[in-house]
């Protein structure tokens, strides 16, 4: 296959994302396919080997709005208009975040035509946008954290805020963006004095927050490729919660695949987890995350439709419990995309 893979763009995930796509652009090459990388902040520029080779770290912070501004939108379209597109049989989006990972650039692709991995332009959008997601799972009786949602534009005063997350939450909390992922700009709150500093942080990102109900337990994640449920995953942090820092730093987590958990209820998790995948329309892979309780009640917290694809990622590793290694989970992913397009195209057809 020729592959293309969009990765870098201009999201605050960046830095994750060109790692990500790096990684994704050896393990197609290392399992014989054409590989054309392409960083959609720089347009049609496609990335050369030399470039490739660096992409083996990630701050242990974001980077700021400000560093991101420099890099022009408008050259994303570029890309995507790129003769280089043109002559692939599929795209490989690794775009964390913003227009990579809100249906944007699902929907420029869909319009040239080109088959592209992973979820299509609606529920990238409904994924991206946690309020909506959360709304969905509630119609589909997926447990979920009590929520509420702030706009910057509301002016609401500091006292007011606080108030309503004691009348409807109470203390700890967490708080993030409505439309970021990799935990960019989260907090956990845990009283109102760290409540300012937290709404500091996260009106940096986006102008609506998430103010979700903290649930005391373990972090468990369940991969998911087409319609299987990969080895589910507990996530363990070194100290408070699995924020950005946790995520992309050596030794600040640990991960244990497959998780320590009676099959019942690991079937039972992994079973909410597809459902969930499935309730926002996804496809392709993608990684579905929860809290579990000490009682064995579990809360969906999100879906995510572009999960990590670093050294420390987690749908890789479930893979490669479930028997699949690196290169073959990505081909694996490039094929399940084509006859998803194929299937699509046969259908229009039919109507």
């Amino acid at each position: 296959m020729r592959v293309a893979v969009l990765m870098g763009g201009t999201s605050a995930e960046r830095d994750v994302s060109l790692v990500s796509g790096a990684a994704v652009v050896n393990g197609l090459k290392s399992a014989g396919h054409e590989v054309v990388p392409i960083d959609t902040a720089k347009g049609y520029q496609v990335l050369k080997g030399d470039d490739i080779k660096h992409l083996d770290s990630i701050k242990t912070q974001p980077p700021l709005i400000e560093e991101l501004k420099k890099y022009a939108g408008e050259l994303s379209i570029e890309a995507v208009k790129s003769h280089d597109l043109r002559n692939v049989d599929v795209v490989f989006v690794i775009l964390h975040g913003g227009s990579g990972e809100d249906g944007t650039i699902q929907a420029l692709l869909d319009l040239v035509g080109i088959p592209y991995t992973g979820s299509g332009v609606l529920a990238s959008a409904l994924a991206m946008n946690k309020f909506m997601a959360k709304k969905i799972f509630i119609v589909n009786d997926i447990p979920t954290p009590d929520f509420f949602i702030i706009d910057y534009k509301q002016n609401l005063s500091l006292n007011d805020i606080d108030d309503k997350i004691i009348s409807q939450l109470n203390y700890p909390a967490i708080i993030k963006p409505v439309n970021q992922g990799s935990s960019v700009g989260l907090s956990l709150v845990k009283d109102s004095n760290g409540l300012e500093k937290a709404l500091k942080i996260g009106f940096h990102y986006d102008s609506k927050l998430l103010f979700e109900e903290y649930i005391s337990g373990r972090e468990i994640t369940v991969g998911i490729l087409g319609d299987q449920i990969l080895p589910l995953a507990e996530i363990i942090p070194q100290s408070g919660i699995y924020d950005y820092e946790h995520k992309y730093t050596d030794g600040r987590s640990t991960y244990i695949c497959p998780a320590d958990l009676p099959d019942n209820l690991a079937d039972k998790i992994g079973s909410l987890g597809l459902k969930a995948f499935k309730a926002l329309d996804c496809a392709g892979f993608g990684r579905v995350d929860f809290r579990l309780t000490d009682n064995g009640q579990a809360y969906c917290l999100e879906v995510n439709t572009l999960p990590g694809m670093t050294t420390h990622s987690l749908v890789p590793k479930a893979a490669k419990v479930a028997g699949i290694d690196f290169p073959k989970l990505l081909e694996k992913i490039c094929q399940i995309a084509l006859k998803d397009f194929k299937d699509r195209a046969i259908k229009e057809e039919e109507n």
